[in-house]
């Protein structure tokens, strides 16, 4: 028995190394595994199911009321569609005539475009620039101001006054004040000459653009942390526009974010500002909009598989212009 001892001693040294050799592959295997489980949604949502119980009600109606149609939109936009008959599928027709048949939407492209580009980046400036100014003043005085300047994007009346303000005979404001004042010798057409009804409708959006990213970047002023402006001094922040771009903005991208969401869906959903101020159609088309154009097959001519086509290339529109801005906000404070 001592003879062979020694071998039953060296099978299970040979054994117990076999098995320490394998036990760091096998313990690295099952730490990927449980990393590549841990990315899965199934495991996300049983780790956070209360919260995901939590949103269920707004994930619902979120669907049903912002995805699903969003979707059956996309769905129409390849068939023709007149709310008496089942829709009929007709492939790429509706963009063929979009992009190549229709004279007006491309002018009514131009013009949201146009709208966008000028109304979307100065409007989001302001919103931050005011929001930035009123901040500095005691509680009172903010509230105050803040109100003042939110007003006129949830005032309804406000189409009624600019009515009034750009009326074409000379008892409108605009004509009566530049004839007093001798500017113009003869009342301007504001709202029915083509060359100036984009411009007045440009000068209104601005005028009405201070609202809901406005709010949030009053809130989001007031989330900043003050020792981070001390940190920012000790390490050589030296202005208050040093401030604003390494402190400021940086601790309230979320803010800006929501901003710039709200103020381009404001600048490329214009309509009812057209409307009800240059009429629909306006004159030679001048004030006419993406939205317009869609509003008019969709609720005047009712094709809708037209009109879905109309809306699915402005939501495209959005979505690209979205991930730009989100691209260039990211590089804020760099």
């Amino acid at each position: 028995m001592s003879e062979h001892s020694p071998v039953s001693v060296n099978t299970n040294n040979k054994k117990s190394s076999f098995k320490a050799g394998n036990e760091a592959p096998l313990l690295s295997l099952t730490g990927v595994e449980i990393a590549r489980k841990q990315r899965t949604l199934r495991y996300r949502i049983k780790k956070s199911k209360t919260s995901y119980i939590m949103m269920c009600p707004y994930f619902i109606l979120f669907f049903l009321f912002t995805v699903l149609p969003v979707l059956m939109s996309m769905g129409l936009s390849f068939t023709y569609f007149n709310m008496l008959e089942a829709p009929k599928f007709n492939g790429w027709a509706n963009y063929t005539k979009l992009f190549l048949n229709d004279d007006i939407f491309m002018i009514s492209l131009k013009n949201t475009l146009i709208f966008a580009v000028i109304t979307g980046p100065i409007s989001y400036l302001l919103c931050l620039l005011f929001a930035w100014i009123i901040n500095e003043f005691r509680p009172k005085v903010r509230t105050l101001l803040t109100l003042i300047f939110y007003a006129p994007s949830i005032c309804g009346n406000a189409y009624m006054v600019w009515s009034l303000i750009l009326s074409s005979d000379r008892y409108g404001y605009l004509n009566g004040i530049l004839m007093n004042l001798g500017i113009i010798d003869e009342q301007k057409l504001w709202m029915q000459d083509a060359n100036l009804i984009l411009p007045c409708l440009i000068v209104v959006q601005l005028w009405l653009s201070l609202g809901t990213g406005f709010l949030s970047f009053i809130a989001g002023l007031q989330t900043v942390d003050k020792t981070l402006y001390e940190a920012a001094a000790i390490d050589g922040v030296k202005n208050r526009w040093q401030e604003l771009w390494f402190v400021t903005l940086p601790a309230m991208k979320p803010q800006l974010m929501f901003g710039a969401v709200m103020q381009i869906t404001q600048s490329f959903a214009v309509a009812d500002i057209s409307i009800q101020l240059a009429g629909n159609p306006s004159v030679n088309y001048a004030g006419a909009t993406v939205v317009t154009h869609l509003l008019d097959y969709g609720s005047t001519r009712f094709d809708m598989g037209y009109a879905s086509a109309i809306a699915t290339v402005l939501f495209l529109l959005m979505v690209g212009t979205n991930k730009l801005v989100q691209k260039l906000l990211r590089r804020v404070g760099e």
